[in-house]
This record gives C-alpha cells, sequence and structure tokens, in this order.
C-alpha cells in the first residue's frame, strides 16, 4: 500500500488480492544465506532482501519480475526484466 493513493487503496487491495503469495520459510532462508555467502566470496554483494525474494520465487517455481535483473544473478531463477522509468 505504500505507494497507493489513499483515494486508491480498495482498488490497490482487490489487485493484490489476484497475486499468488510465495512462504518464506526455513528451506527459503537458507538458500537465501547460501547464496549471499557464495556471492560475497566472489566480490558480489548481494542485498538480503533480493536473496530472501529469489529463493521464495525458485520455491514455487516462479517466474520474478524486476526492473534491477542485475540484482538477481542466481542461475536456477527465472528473471524478466522489466524496465522502469520508460
Amino acid at each position: 500500500m505504500r505507494g497507493a493513493a489513499t483515494h486508491d487503496e480498495t482498488a490497490t487491495a482487490r489487485f493484490l488480492k489476484g497475486f499468488h503469495l510465495a512462504p518464506l520459510g526455513r528451506r527459503e532462508g537458507e538458500l537465501a544465506g547460501r547464496w549471499r555467502r557464495d556471492y560475497a566470496r566472489k566480490g558480489i554483494t548481494l542485498g538480503q532482501g533480493d536473496c530472501l525474494i529469489a529463493a521464495a520465487a525458485v520455491a514455487i517455481d516462479a517466474r520474478l519480475a524486476t526492473g534491477n535483473p542485475k540484482h538477481f544473478p542466481m542461475p536456477e531463477l527465472d528473471v524478466e526484466h522489466w524496465p522502469t522509468g520508460e
């Protein structure tokens, strides 16, 4: 709801109900931690939030749409670039 105008909250809530939620559990947390560790060893810093999002997507075999595909270099993740500001 952060980006929604107050008068659009009902429509935004209706829109969000159409999304499938990916659970975050121990397996996803461990996968996210392994990615951060392994990429850090290569000199690549990944954000914890990005790794958790990626792990949740992998867990349900979902495609991840993002404006920042370079934040998600994991080969097991299906990433779709949605450019922003265009």
